[in-house]
C-alpha cells in the first residue's frame, strides 16, 4: 500500500476548500487582482511585472487586467512567460498585449514553446507596444541607465558583457536564479503560480519543477535579487485561494 505524504494530504484538503467554501468564493480569488508594490530603489522609474496569463479566452477579465496596468501609468511592463497555453487563443491574447499603453518586454514560458506560436509573432504584438520580445537578448533602456536581459532556451550562454549600470533579468523559472554565473541588480521571474492554493503557516502544497524554494515574492539569490510573481491566470485547477492573481509595481 503507498503511503501518502503529510504535504500531499494537506495539498488534497486544500482542493476541497474552495467546494467548502462555495464556488462563488473560488471564483473571487482567482480573479480578484491585486497590486504589489515593491520598492527597489529611490526612482524614478516606476514598472509594472506580471507573468503566467495562461489565456483562455477570458475577455472581461483580460480587459480588467489591461485597465489596472494602463492605470498605473508605468514606465515600461515586463512579463516572464505563459502568454497561451495553445495557439487558437494566440490573436487574441496578443491584443490583449496591443492595448497596454507602455512598451511591453516579454520572455518566453514553457508553455509559449509548447505552443507552437511562432515566435516571430510574439515579436510583432511586443514590438506594437514600443516594447519587445527578449529571447536569449538584451534591450537597453537609455533613459534609466537601464538594461533588461531576456532569457531563453540558450541561457547563461546568452550572456553578454552589460551595456548599462543596472541590469534587470527577465527569466520564468525562479530556480535558474542559482546557476546564472553572475549578479542581476535584480531578477524577475513567474511558473510558480505562487502555489495558487497556499496554507497558512505551511504555504504552497504544490509547486512545478524548477521553483523551489523561490515560490512568491522576494528573494536573495546568488543570481542577486529576485522577485517570483503570483501570476495573473490560472494551470491544472482552474481556481485560487490565499493566493490572489498578482500585478507588481516596482521602483527602481
Amino acid at each position: 500500500m503507498s503511503r501518502i505524504t503529510r504535504r500531499k494530504f494537506l495539498g488534497l484538503g486544500a482542493l476541497a476548500l474552495p467546494a467548502a467554501l462555495g464556488a462563488n468564493s473560488a471564483a473571487l480569488e482567482t480573479t480578484s487582482l491585486r497590486v504589489t508594490k515593491l520598492q527597489h530603489g529611490p526612482g524614478p522609474c516606476r514598472f509594472v511585472h506580471f507573468s503566467d496569463f495562461h489565456y483562455r479566452g477570458e475577455d472581461d477579465y483580460a480587459a480588467e487586467v489591461v485597465r489596472t496596468i494602463n492605470q498605473l501609468a508605468p514606465n515600461f511592463v515586463c512579463f516572464t512567460g505563459d502568454l497561451v497555453e495553445h495557439a487558437r487563443f494566440a490573436p487574441a491574447a496578443f491584443e490583449f498585449i496591443r492595448q497596454i499603453k507602455a512598451p511591453v518586454y516579454g520572455t518566453p514560458g514553457n508553455h509559449d514553446y509548447q505552443s507552437g506560436v511562432p515566435f516571430s509573432d510574439f515579436a510583432e504584438a511586443f514590438a506594437a507596444t514600443g516594447g519587445a520580445w527578449l529571447t536569449d537578448r538584451a534591450t537597453l533602456l537609455p533613459d534609466f541607465d537601464l538594461e533588461l536581459v531576456g532569457f531563453g532556451r540558450r541561457s547563461v550562454h546568452a550572456f553578454t558583457a552589460p551595456q548599462a549600470t543596472r541590469q534587470i533579468l527577465l527569466m520564468h523559472y525562479p530556480q535558474m536564479a542559482n546557476g546564472l554565473g553572475r549578479r542581476f541588480d535584480l531578477i524577475l521571474a513567474g511558473h510558480s503560480h505562487g502555489g495558487q492554493v497556499r496554507l497558512p503557516f505551511v504555504g504552497a502544497i504544490v509547486l512545478p519543477k524548477g521553483v523551489r524554494p523561490y515560490e512568491l515574492g522576494f528573494y536573495e539569490t546568488p543570481g542577486g535579487p529576485l522577485y517570483v510573481n503570483a501570476g495573473i491566470g490560472t494551470y491544472r485547477i482552474p481556481f485560487r485561494w490565499n493566493c490572489r492573481p498578482e500585478l507588481t509595481l516596482i521602483t527602481i
